[in-house]
């Protein structure tokens, strides 16, 4: 049986851009298993009209290798839109975009195995290899491979309120396929800060006047954040700045990433602006039945199947005080968490775990006892910080990986690129830099 030089579970952006970049190297021989038919990106969120919130240079394999043919700017040139897209002047691809740009590249790669769910994996001690036990239209299939490389993404998080609810209520992550359904009852409430939380709003607002329903919004924060995207910011995208995250210890890098979400979880500002902008006009009509709540958690949710709606059970943060609510239709917004997936049960052994039984992952994203055989692609929040889901980090990570595999660097590793220091400077240069300022002060 052929031995692939590694398996790359799940085909999301970040495991389709290492599809594309090693697609042209001679000596690293991949297969990638994905369980749905198609290659899919959010097909929940495809909203009309919305945008990435990242540059088109974030695509899958540009910040790694600006000459690949895989890039966002080739496909919209073998499209006939690369003009189209020069005179919109936006860096911004809309979403359905992005989404038909990463089917393209997936229909040119004859390394990607579609309708294909794995099963287990193992580990052959006498050989040294994994075995990837998978099933593809009924029929089981086995891989065998010197490395594994996770890409299948994060789950839809719901918070324990939302949990085993009957009723009309579902994740953002669902929402065109319910937005019908939404639009037909008399409430529906949003529950969620971010991104895709604004993005559901927005669009049941544009209808709300033929729809004829009240829309409510409720985020336990303390305001609609926007997310920060000033450039010294944007540095925290760094090796520079994932190196200082990475040698914190754990618990002060979870503090740190409870603190910043709002650098990378918040709402664009356009957005956020297009919403106040459409609440203006419709209210010249007359008032706009909206509710809109900060510092609001909703700490428990009943479904009434008489009256077929929710009772809300809401607490005020700044406040203390607690209220109810009610609603024929709840959307959660309230983001994805990553997953540890069954099949890889009978090499948990063989995978190192953090105190609280995450993915202990280094540096170099492995995860394996010998820090070269497992690797993960957005399961690093916890370690990597917010560099984890950025799509325009993927192709770094993918350039890191190869290097891990090969043993050498593919495509160069950029690995300073701050102008600012995120830890302090060692006594000694400390001392320098203040002999060097008196000097230039005379």
């Amino acid at each position: 049986m052929r031995t692939y030089d590694f398996v790359g579970i799940g085909v999301g952006p970040f495991n389709l851009g290492l599809a594309c970049l090693t697609e042209p190297v001679a000596d690293l021989d991949g297969v990638f298993l994905e369980q749905r038919d198609e290659f899919a990106w959010h097909p929940g969120l495809m909203i009309d009209g919305v945008t990435i919130q990242v540059p088109f240079l974030a695509d899958l394999v540009t910040m790694a290798d600006p000459t690949s043919r895989f890039s966002f700017l080739n496909y919209l040139k073998q499209t006939g839109r690369l003009y189209r897209f020069y005179i919109r002047e936006s860096f911004y691809p809309l979403r359905a975009e992005y989404d038909a740009y990463c089917r393209w590249a997936a229909q040119q790669l004859s390394s990607i195995r579609f309708g294909t769910r794995v099963e287990r994996v193992e580990h052959d001690a006498a050989r040294d290899e994994y075995v990837v036990h998978a099933v593809r239209a009924g029929t089981p299939e086995t891989y065998r491979a010197r490395r594994i490389v996770l890409g299948i993404g994060t789950a839809p998080f719901l918070p324990p309120a939302a949990r085993g609810l009957a009723g009309p209520a579902i994740h953002s992550a669902d929402y065109l396929s319910h937005k019908e359904n939404l639009q037909a009852l008399d409430s529906v409430t949003v529950v969620g800060s971010g991104q895709s939380a604004a993005e559901v709003y927005l669009d049941l607002l544009n209808d709300i006047d033929s729809a004829g329903y009240h829309l409510s919004w409720i985020t336990r924060s303390p305001r609609f954040f926007p997310m920060e995207y000033t450039k010294l910011t944007l540095e925290m995208t760094s090796p520079d700045y994932v190196r200082y995250f990475h040698a914190l210890p754990a618990e002060r890098r979870d503090r740190l990433n409870r603190e910043q979400r709002n650098l990378y979880k918040g709402i664009s500002g356009d957005l956020v602006d297009t919403i106040y902008d459409t609440l203006y006009q419709k209210d010249l009509a007359g008032p706009v039945p909206t509710t809109l709540l900060t510092n609001t958690e909703v700490d428990s949710v009943t479904w009434d199947p008489a009256d077929r709606r929710y009772t809300l059970a809401l607490r005020h943060d700044e406040q203390g005080t607690t209220s109810r609510t009610t609603a024929h239709g709840l959307v959660f917004a309230t983001g994805y968490r990553p997953r540890t997936p069954d099949f890889l049960d009978p090499v948990r052994d063989r995978i190192r775990w953090d105190a609280a039984g995450r993915y202990d992952v280094s540096e170099g994203y492995a995860v394996d006892v010998t820090g070269a055989g497992i690797f993960v692609q957005n399961a690093e929040e916890h370690t990597h910080t917010l560099t984890a889901p950025d799509l325009g980090w993927g192709p770094y990570r993918n350039s890191v990986i190869i290097a891990g595999m090969l043993g050498r660097e593919v495509y160069p590793i950029e690995r300073s690129i701050a102008f600012q220091h995120f830890g302090a400077l060692p006594p000694a240069s400390a001392e320098a830099s203040t002999v060097d300022d008196r000097v230039a002060a005379r």
